[in-house]
């Protein structure tokens, strides 16, 4: 056990894949996973192992923002030796080309702050998906006939942004979406040698204002399940 996760030694897979949402972690658990069982509970975080086609996987809710990722990513990797670890959930389209329900595979994350900051001083690091995952998720959405982006994108540390300078910025140099959490999960990977990627379906656009509907969302989210679970697999 930890300060935020109540699981027993054994009880977290090697591979782990981290929805903000503790209540999308059951959905996830219940629909896509093999006796999947309750394991954490901890403030109501949520997380469940199982198995899909007979591999052990892990899905813990991460809460939202980069904070609170880092808390579950840091205890699962150190305490639960966690090797390989997916965020799958939902973002703002950036781009003109990018559509509602389209799946971003994000190669980086740019960030202006995250919980790793102060280690690198001057440094402005780079945060990157590990390669075989990403391309293995690549072949897996495609695989599906989802719409694929793959590039940049953007973790914000605020969810209502006013920085519409900083959106036309982000816009202009070819980032494909914002979201709170990937940059500092590529690099608490990073920083202890574990694969990390982020599959992420794009629920509303900050250039147009359109929104996928809440009844839609599930169906959407169910893909980026499969997609990820392929691909840690792969």
């Amino acid at each position: 056990m930890t300060v935020h996760i109540g699981a027993k030694p054994g009880e977290i897979a090697e591979t782990v894949l981290m929805p903000g949402d503790p209540y999308r972690a059951k959905w996830a658990a219940e629909t896509f996973l093999e006796g999947a069982e309750l394991v954490n509970e901890v403030r109501g975080m949520l997380g469940f192992t199982g198995t899909w086609k007979g591999n052990r996987v892990t899905i813990q809710g991460s809460g939202m923002g980069m904070p609170s990722l880092s808390i579950y990513a840091n205890e699962l990797i150190r305490d639960y030796d966690a090797k390989t670890l997916i965020r799958i959930g939902s973002c703002g389209g950036m781009q003109p080309q990018v559509g509602i329900r389209d799946v971003i595979i994000a190669m980086t994350a740019s960030t202006i702050t995250s919980p790793s900051s102060g280690i690198f001083k001057e440094v402005n690091y780079a945060p990157t998906a590990d390669w075989s995952l990403l391309r293995a998720a690549v072949a897996a959405s495609e695989g599906k006939g989802c719409t694929t982006h793959v590039g940049g994108i953007y973790s914000s540390d605020v969810f209502y942004a006013e920085r519409p300078d900083l959106d036309e910025q982000m816009v202009r140099h070819g980032i494909l979406g914002v979201e709170m959490e990937a940059a500092e999960l590529y690099t608490l990977a990073a920083r202890h040698g574990r694969r990390a990627l982020a599959v992420l379906t794009v629920s509303d656009h900050l250039q147009t204002g359109e929104a996928l509907p809440s009844e839609d969302r599930e169906k959407t989210f169910g893909d980026m399940v499969e997609i990820a679970l392929e691909a840690a697999f792969a």
